[in-house]
């Protein structure tokens, strides 16, 4: 199994780039929202990758976070839903932006990617809500991780390096969803609430979290 993929970009196409790896090429799919963030010809790049072997194919898929990956992994598990679907979905969506619209249950969103009819959404909200919340969990990127790519560029003169904006407190949404699910909460209905409420205040601790997730929980009426 091929995890990941750290090289230097030979060409890009529509929905899919060349990776040199020391004189081997590797044409890696990826999604138009990865495609869009990936860097010029010629330049380094890290991504992790997913290897599908059938009888009458191979093709090698790329993904920016173990977010988008695993993401990917659960959506093609899903009857009716291929690799082709599923980077569409992350497409449209993003990782965050699935995680978001399977665990509030939004079928619609999931809708919005090109080629997936109201059927395979909502069978994709309803096979994975319950599993939204372990991926949420989830953070880091590769590059990130272990710094293959700024290892693999050559710099000719100092200069400022932009540090990547923070991600959301994954931490917090992690440890309020446990204290939900000790409270009785199911695990669909709590990770809908504490997506929710971190969507309202991304900057969130735990305790605000639970609360506010509380409130979004309780009775109407």
């Amino acid at each position: 199994m091929i995890g990941k993929i750290t090289g230097r970009i030979d060409y890009r196409a529509p929905d899919h780039v060349l990776i040199d790896v020391r004189g081997v090429g590797y044409l890696v799919y990826c999604s138009d929202r990865t495609l869009a963030a990936l860097p010029g010809v010629g330049e380094a790049v890290a991504l992790f990758t997913d290897l599908v072997v059938r009888e009458d194919l191979m093709q090698l898929f790329g993904f920016q976070t173990l977010v988008e990956k695993e993401w990917h992994r659960l959506l093609t598990s899903v009857q009716g839903v291929g690799a082709k679907a599923s980077l569409a979905i992350l497409g449209a969506l993003g990782p965050d932006g699935v995680s978001r619209a399977i665990a509030l249950g939004d079928w619609n969103a999931v809708k919005a990617a090109k080629g997936v009819g109201p059927k395979i959404a909502q069978r994709v909200v309803l096979d994975l809500k319950d599993k939204a919340p372990g991926v949420m969990a989830m953070t880091g990127t590769l590059a990130e991780a272990h710094g293959e790519v700024e290892a693999m560029q050559v710099i000719e003169s100092p200069a400022p390096k932009r540090r990547p904006a923070p991600a959301p407190n994954q931490s917090a949404q992690s440890e309020a969803l446990s204290a939900l699910g000790n409270l009785g909460y199911g695990p669909g209905d709590a990770a809908g609430a504490v997506a929710q409420a971190a969507g309202e205040n991304p900057d969130a601790e735990t305790p605000a979290l639970i609360r506010a997730a509380l409130k979004l929980l309780a009775p109407k009426g």
